[in-house]
């Protein structure tokens, strides 16, 4: 009979099965592979519009509108951990199996490549479906989305790819700590604190801005909603930078490359560092 335990897994035990993990995902083949990603890509996505419609009108402190913003976008990497989807951010981990030698430089890349291009297609199938349903007519659920998508692209190339970078230490330490878990209530619980604080603290998720610009970039096109979030803002409202490049350059570019670099570099290679460097040695 097997062995069975209710204690959480230990850190040295977490970072074997995220390398074991880190194999199955990258041999994986294309077409589960992008399926998986563009369910992943929906998820986050839903995430997202949960999160804009809840803090869209909220009378509550900037503090505790963004807790809970944080809260329910949770959602999100929730159904792509229990439910089962490919997502780049959290994948970024998979750098701990190319470290050991068992997966090639290439399998890393091909697993980003497909998994990055299928979560933008899945999140921009929400969008349409979003835009479709006419869900932005909700009261001012359009303008605080198109408010959201044009913060976005008017950020500095550094400031975005620091957000990036603080991000995914906060969506890779989330997917680690799921690996300490053995239930899903586990899994849930360990998402919750890490997730809620990127998001209420505004850091940078790439596939998220997957959702959020391309909803901004079709709100831009509906007159009454500029002219709504217009006088939201006394006027002061510049949307010049809210357009595909904006999108593409200014913000996707910097947020993927600070994700790539705060969960492949200060998550996985420093667990690799501290649990299995001298087991690959």
């Amino acid at each position: 009979m097997d062995h069975f335990d209710i204690d959480a897994y230990t850190p040295k035990e977490m970072a074997t099965r995220v390398e074991k993990a880190g194999i199955g995902k990258a041999n994986l083949d294309a077409l589960s592979m992008f399926a998986l990603a563009a369910l992943a890509g929906a998820f986050i996505a839903f995430g997202a519009i949960f999160y804009t419609f809840v803090v869209h009108n909220s009378g509550l402190s900037l503090g505790l509108t963004q807790l809970i913003g944080g809260l329910v976008f949770c959602l999100g990497l929730i159904l792509v951990i229990v439910a089962g989807a490919e997502l780049f951010t959290g994948n970024n981990l998979i750098i701990m199996a190319c470290v050991s030698g068992d997966i090639t430089l290439m399998q890393l890349l091909r697993n980003w490549g497909i998994v990055f291009l299928g979560n933008f297609v899945g999140a921009l199938i929400i969008v349409v479906l979003i835009y479709f349903s006419n869900h932005w007519s909700f009261g001012d659920v359009g303008v605080k989305a198109l408010l959201i998508a044009n913060k976005k692209v008017n950020l500095s190339f550094t400031e975005a790819l620091a957000k990036g970078v603080l991000c995914n230490v906060l969506v890779c330490l989330a997917v680690w700590l799921c690996f300490a878990g053995r239930s899903v209530t586990d899994k849930i619980l360990a998402i919750l604190f890490p997730i809620t604080a990127f998001v209420a603290l505004g850091f940078e998720h790439s596939v998220a801005n997957m959702y959020f610009i391309p909803a901004g970039l079709l709100l831009a096109e509906n007159s009454a909603v500029v002219t709504a979030a217009t006088q939201a803002t006394g006027g002061a409202f510049d949307l010049s930078q809210l357009t595909v490049s904006g999108f593409l350059v200014n913000n996707l570019l910097p947020v993927t490359i600070g994700n790539i670099l705060g969960g492949g570099i200060f998550v996985a290679l420093v667990y690799w560092f501290i649990y299995l460097r001298r087991v690959k040695a």
